[in-house]
């Protein structure tokens, strides 16, 4: 009789365990279907519906969906003959506090990058909007010659990329933590994030912070006003806007671009 009881005793403990991990899973289940609502999709890899040049209608020769990427498809162009490129925006809603999540890869040389709060109208993002520099660190000076657009801003060394031109910088404003940075090489997918509101913006790349700083204070108005962007007084002052993704005379590849509205 004491062994019935015993065995007794461990069906109903362990139907008691098998109870608690199905609510535990569904407890699971629920927050992640919870969380995932949450996100906007901008691009899910079958359609390019919202997205459009800067100051145009539709999308610009180029921008296509390729293996379920969005893609910018050129031959990769040198700095020093860049004019201009064929940014695009997401132009079915403007986002004012986000988070802002994509997947994203370059070729040897490339550049490109992420802009937020962009208001139309003006020559392009770059002078109305913030931006998180997407680059080749590592050999985009072996290629491209930058000397005569860093010797305009006093670099010691214009001939290489500076800080606040690398993977992960708010460009021109803030720089990266190198110490934080894994940038994955070129070809190979990374992970980038922007988190944006009044209080605080940061910038992740796989997974690893790598600035944060509080727009519209002292510091940020300090910066803004003694370099790049001295001549450019709309610049970051919008507290509402699209997202953009730039063409830098590169090719360029995203995927899962999704938002979350803070």
């Amino acid at each position: 009789m004491k062994k019935i009881a015993v065995l007794v005793s461990l069906l109903i403990v362990g139907a008691c365990k098998e109870g608690s991990k199905a609510v535990a899973e569904k407890a699971d289940v629920k927050e992640t279907n919870s969380t995932s609502d949450e996100w906007i999709y901008l691009f899910d890899g079958t359609s390019t519906e919202g997205w459009r040049a800067y100051n145009g209608d539709a999308l610009p020769p180029g921008w296509t969906i390729k293996d379920s990427t969005l893609t910018f498809d050129t031959e990769l162009g040198l700095e020093q003959d860049y004019k201009g490129g064929k940014d695009i925006i997401y132009g079915a809603e403007e986002f004012d506090n986000f988070e802002l999540y994509l997947e994203w890869k370059i070729p040897e040389g490339g550049n490109s990058g992420i802009f937020y709060h962009v208001k139309e109208g003006y020559d392009g993002p770059p002078v109305v909007s913030p931006e998180y520099q997407l680059i080749d660190d590592e050999n985009y000076a072996k290629i491209h010659d930058l000397t005569g657009y860093n010797s305009q801003f006093g670099a010691e060394h214009p001939e290489l990329l500076q800080d606040w031109q690398k993977t992960g910088a708010d460009y021109a404003m803030h720089v990266a933590d190198e110490s934080q940075k894994v940038l994955n090489p070129v070809g190979e997918w990374n992970s980038s994030k922007i988190v944006f509101t009044p209080e605080k913006v940061e910038h992740w790349l796989n997974g690893k912070k790598l600035l944060e700083f509080q727009p519209w204070s002292e510091d940020w108005n300090k910066k803004k006003n003694s370099g790049k962007w001295d001549n450019a007084p709309d610049y970051g002052k919008y507290k509402k806007g699209y997202i953009a993704l730039q063409d830098h005379s590169s090719p360029i590849w995203f995927k899962n671009i999704k938002i979350k509205k803070l």
